[in-house]
Formats: C-alpha cells, structure tokens, sequence
C-alpha cells in the first residue's frame, strides 16, 4: 500500500527549496524527493570542497532535519497514476501517493553538435561545474568556456576556484546584444550585483563577443579548438572545453502527467496560472520547467507553489517578484538568442546520438522521429533521447515528443515490487 503524504516535492533545486518551506510552514507532511545524492539542484550543487552557498545551507540543514518531512535522495519517479508516484532508489522501488504534488524538476543543459564534441575533454559548461564541485580534478587543466549566457561566468568561476588555467570565455552572442542586456541590468539590482562580482572573480580572463566554437580537435581526447570570431579562425590548445548554448526545461514528467505545455522556442514548458497550478487538478509546476528563468525565480515561483498547494492565499507581493523575475528571464532569451550559424555547424558525418553513434546523414531521410529512432535507434541509447532528442528539436529536424513510462531506467524489482518509504530496512510490502 502506498504511503500517503499531504504534499509530494520533486526536485530540490531552488524552486524545491522554496516549495518545502513554504509547505511545511502551513504544517503540511512532506515527501521531498531528488535523483542527486544531496539537495541543492544544479545551481546550488554541494561542492566536496567548499560546501553549498552559505544560503542554500542554510535552508537545506533546516529541512532535512523537519520532522514532518520525508527527504528521500538518490531517487527518480519512474511512473505516475492515480495520485501515486512509483519510485525507484539505489535499493528498492516504491510507491508514494499524495494530495498534492509540486514539479520542480528544473533545466538541463543544451548541447548541440559540431564536429569533434563528443571527444573526451568536451563537456557541457553546466557540466564541468558538476564535475569540479563533484571533485573532477582540474588543477593546472587549460580550459575554454565558450556558448551564450551568465552560466559561462559561473562556470568559469567554479573552473578557477577547483585550480583551472581558464584561457578564456567565447561568447556567441554579439558585444552589441550583450551591451545592450548590460544597461537594463539596473532593473535588476540584484543580477547586476552577482554579475560584478563574478567578472571580478574572473579578472585577467579574456571575455571575446560573437565568438562560435565551431570544431573540436584531437586523437584520443581534446587538444585544441578553432573558434570563429570577429578576427577570423583561431586555433586554441586546450585540455577542457566546457561548452553551454543555454538550458531546456525538463518537462518529461509534467508531459506524462498530461499537464498542458506552451512552446518557448524550440522546447516546451510547462503552462501554469498565477498559483502556479498546472492543467491537472493538484499539480502544481515551479521554476524551470515553466520557462527558463534562473534562481531567483525558481525560488519566488517555488514559494507560491508551496502555499497554494497547501490551501493558502498567495499574497501580492510574491506575484510582482514572480512577475519582475520573468521580465528578467525575457530580456535573458532576447539578448543572448543563438546565432543561427550554430545550428549549422554539424557535418554529415557528425554523430547526433552519442548514445548509439547515430551521424546526422543517417537521419537525413527521415521526417518524424518515430520512423528515425526504428531505422537507425536514435533517441533508444542510456539518456531516452534527452540528448540528442533536444538537439533534433532545437536544429528544427523533428519535433521533441513526449516521454512514456518508465520515465528512466528501471530495476525488473521495481517495476513488480514496492517497499515502503518509512520501512528502513526496505522489507517488501
């Protein structure tokens, strides 16, 4: 029999913070469930040298130790129904149901092909903050950050605090577009603050504009990169490239519960009204699977989640935060949009599916991703298709499709037997 909570949390990201808090405060119980080992999401990651944000520690050591909520991590939803989750942990697999759930499952990165990106050595720049902060080494590694967008700043940052030789920051976006984004900033006095602060942890690290990495090189791993920029081609030797043109909403979940989407781009979100309630009767969706819109967001959206779900009146103030964050995300998407260039840089014999070694002329004959996943397994590999599935989208070959259960691999154990969730011997029930 499934365990019943007042409000189901998953995601323990910025937005999943918020949601608990505000939820717990209203004397809700509490399931709170993340795939990573610690809480904290990809923006406030626990780095194995220097911990979380002081902020983010803040929180996190306050909710764990909540007595009236269940923090469950290293888990994934596999499947949904009926007001049930079925989990699935490094142990056992079980199931939850609830009142209400909150979706705050957040962004991946967009990675998109170029000959060579698959070489050891290239990484996305999201990624190579993970790694650092996982304990990766990079002490004395010469390393490139390049794509469009602040998380460049943040990951050239976390590469400098870990020992990187950072050799420099390629942005794709035009000085012009990035000029502009700079004088609005006064908006957001906040953001300005954090973008100062970062630039000066950066000092002495060339900043290049309408700068596009158009090919990686070496045997067996990395060695060198050539980058267009305003003066040309220019051939950079490096170890590390890590390389982000932006983040995707991941909507997976949200899409198999039947929550209805919009189009923000090439990539769907997830539709909500202003108590961020979602198409489904007791779903609620926050932060960045409604919109790529950073932290601040994430966090003002996760509070109202959290007290609506819970019955509470969401207060004006929340609202204008809500609504003075997604301006911000606006002008982001405005200023940094990718030049189309990159969507042309892979060759034909570039591979699109790393997962199955899939080039781009082997999807060249088909018009739906159904028939090119059956002819040649794209999308079939370890990642679903989360990958290489973005990308097709975002490069308008095929259009991203929804995600059936399991919505990740899963254990024959799982799929057939379910533990409870306070049996801490996981017993089967």
């Amino acid at each position: 029999m499934a365990e019943r909570y007042d409000i189901v949390i998953v995601g323990a990201g910025p937005a999943g913070l918020a949601a608990a808090e505000a939820a717990l405060a209203q004397k809700a119980r509490v399931a709170w469930l993340d795939a990573q080992a610690t809480a904290g999401g990809q923006v406030w990651r626990k780095d194995v040298q220097y911990g979380w944000p002081q902020r983010a520690q803040r929180v996190i050591a306050k909710l764990i130790s909540h007595p009236d909520i269940t923090w469950m991590p290293q888990t994934q939803v596999i499947a949904a129904e009926s007001s049930e989750l079925l989990l699935q942990n490094q142990r056992q697999g079980l199931r939850i149901a609830y009142g209400a759930l909150i979706l705050a499952t957040g962004a991946r990165e967009l990675l998109l092909p170029f000959p060579g990106w698959t070489l050891p050595g290239v990484t996305g720049a999201g990624g190579l903050q993970a790694l650092a902060k996982q304990g990766w080494p990079l002490d004395g590694r010469r390393v490139v950050i390049a794509g469009s967008g602040p998380l460049l700043f943040a990951a050239a940052v976390t590469a400098r605090r870990h020992g990187a030789n950072v050799l420099g920051i390629y942005e794709q976006a035009k000085q012009t577009a990035v000029h502009a984004f700079a004088r609005e900033l006064w908006r957001w006095p906040g953001k300005a603050l954090q973008a100062a602060l970062l630039r000066s942890q950066l000092a002495g690290i060339p900043y290049r504009y309408g700068s596009i990495v158009t090919r990686a090189l070496g045997e067996l791993a990395l060695e060198c990169i050539e980058v267009d920029g305003p003066h040309g081609i220019q051939r950079i030797a490096c170890d590390q490239l890590a390389i982000g043109h932006g983040l995707v909403p991941n909507v997976e979940l949200a899409h198999m519960l039947g929550c209805a989407m919009r189009q923000e781009g090439a990539h769907p979100c997830v539709q909500v009204d202003a108590a961020q309630r979602t198409s489904v009767a007791n779903i609620y969706a926050a932060g960045e699977l409604c919109g790529i819109g950073g932290r601040d967001c994430a966090w003002v959206e996760g509070r109202i989640a959290g007290i609506a779900a819970t019955g509470g009146a969401v207060g004006a103030t929340l609202l204008q935060q809500r609504r003075h964050a997604r301006k911000f995300a606006i002008a982001l998407r405005e200023h940094f949009k990718l030049d189309p260039y990159i969507h042309d840089l892979a060759e034909p014999d570039t591979l699109i599916c790393r997962c199955e070694d899939v080039p781009l002329q082997a999807l060249k004959d088909y018009d739906d991703a159904r028939n090119a996943k059956l002819a040649t397994r794209c999308g079939m590999g370890a990642c679903q298709g989360r990958v290489c599935g973005t990308a097709l989208a975002e490069l308008g070959l095929f259009p991203r499709s929804g995600q059936r259960p399991p919505l990740f691999p899963a254990r024959l154990a799982t799929l057939g037997e379910f533990a409870s969730p306070s049996d801490p011997e996981g017993s089967i029930s």
